[in-house]
């Protein structure tokens, strides 16, 4: 029997167990990452251990949530992070190299390998045929220290993508729409794992957004096929080496399949107080908005961001709107600049915030008392953005950017 790209990876990572949905398998790791919000608590995990070094392949420690530094706390947490970093040989990446996910994604993700991650989005690199899990932290130690990482095997359904997006509909969409058919709720225990004609048309950005908010649905991970489309990223990246073809095989089982036709697809919105609250941005009318906040590490890449900031390209923002733009790494931020499109939004009238997770995880930028916030992060949990009673809306950065122009959340094929 033939074996999807997930049954390949993990073969070939399998220590002990049988590979069958609801047995426990023991498999080597071969990447783990940390942020700084739960990293101290790895770290002290992993010193514990008594290991002199990390005996993965690679371990990195990002720096992206704890970036305000209002009184000596968080910049001791980064001392901590970064000297633990070089005795025990763990890549350290210093405040404003940009978010975990997509530095990693940029830098270190590798088709067929198995990362682990103590954030749940770590799932984002699964966008190029890797299994990225987020799992706990004390997992994350063990693995450092070369231990094996125990899980129940998943049951895996595919998803076919057919057709291609139209114009002003963007894979948050595609994400948005899995949101509403999956829901958040009772998917533990399950893989996504992408496959179908249209992924010819969908780039490993736009894949990395898919993937990212695959962990709103509770699933174990997504994972996409390392193809042609993934060989020119890492041709762009300058990192060919690290790329390897990886498919499922033509008869492979699935517990089930799910067909999305993306040319059907239609801007898309969630609204309060989950991702899976989804509606069409058409079907809700009049909703005047007073914040608007396009990044996060499901849509700050530079194709996300060039798109903003062609929208906004001679335009302002709407007197009563807020707008702030935060790029997902100082390779996205550095590529806006030498392109002039970093030039655009400012001259829109946009504030640019450093390269973070920030908004998304309530660090700064809370809406007013009852503020209505349209962002492009993927969640919007009642009191996450800071303010008990924000109204936060999910988006593409498409609706995003035309949204802060006319001041109420739009459809972009309206304005267009």
């Amino acid at each position: 029997m033939g074996r999807n790209i997930f049954e390949k990876i993990i073969f070939n990572n399998l220590l002990d167990g049988v590979m069958m949905p609801g047995k426990e398998v023991s498999v080597k790791v071969n990447q783990t990452l940390i942020q700084d919000a739960l990293g101290p608590m790895i770290y002290l995990q992993f010193e514990a251990l008594g290991i002199d070094k990390v005996k993965t392949e690679l371990s990195v420690s990002y720096v992206d949530h704890l970036m305000g530094q209002f009184g000596p706390v968080n910049a001791d947490v980064h001392k901590y992070l970064s000297t633990l970093a070089a005795k025990y040989g763990v890549v350290y990446s210093r405040p404003g190299n940009g978010i975990c996910h997509q530095v990693h994604l940029e830098r270190f993700s590798k088709p067929g390998k198995l990362l682990i991650g103590g954030d749940s989005h770590t799932v984002t690199s699964g966008a190029v045929g890797m299994v990225a899990m987020g799992v706990g932290g004390l997992d994350v130690a063990v693995a450092m220290g070369g231990y094996p990482f125990f899980f129940k095997y998943p049951k895996v359904i595919r998803i076919n993508l057919v057709g291609k997006l139209n114009k002003w509909v963007s894979a948050k969409d595609v994400a948005l729409e899995v949101l509403r058919l999956l829901t958040t709720k009772g998917n533990v225990g399950i893989v996504i794992e992408y496959g179908g004609p249209a992924l010819q048309y969908l780039t490993v950005p736009e894949r990395a957004t898919i993937a990212n908010m695959g962990a709103e649905t509770g699933v174990t991970t997504s994972i996409f096929p390392s193809d042609g489309v993934t060989r020119k990223f890492f041709v762009q990246q300058e990192r060919l080496d690290d790329w390897v073809e990886i498919d499922a095989d033509k008869n492979a089982k699935y517990e089930k399949e799910i067909i999305i036709d993306l040319s059907e697809l239609e801007p898309l919105v969630a609204l309060p107080h989950s991702p899976d609250n989804v509606k069409k941005v058409n079907e809700v009318k009049d909703l005047k908005v007073s914040q608007v906040l396009i990044g996060s590490c499901t849509n700050s890449s530079y194709s996300d961001l060039t798109l903003v900031a062609k929208v906004l390209k001679g335009k302002k923002v709407n007197p009563n709107v807020s707008l702030g733009v935060a790029p997902g790494s100082k390779q996205v931020l550095k590529m806006l600049a030498e392109s002039n499109a970093l030039e655009d939004i400012i001259a829109s009238g946009a504030r640019i915030f450093e390269a973070g997770c920030g908004f998304c995880i309530g660090q700064g930028q809370s809406p007013q008392n009852n503020g209505v916030s349209v962002r492009t992060n993927n969640r919007n949990y009642k009191g996450r953005s800071g303010t008990l009673n924000g109204q936060v809306y999910l988006v593409s950065p498409e609706v995003a950017a035309v949204t802060a122009i006319t001041g109420v959340l739009t459809d972009p094929r309206m304005a267009d």
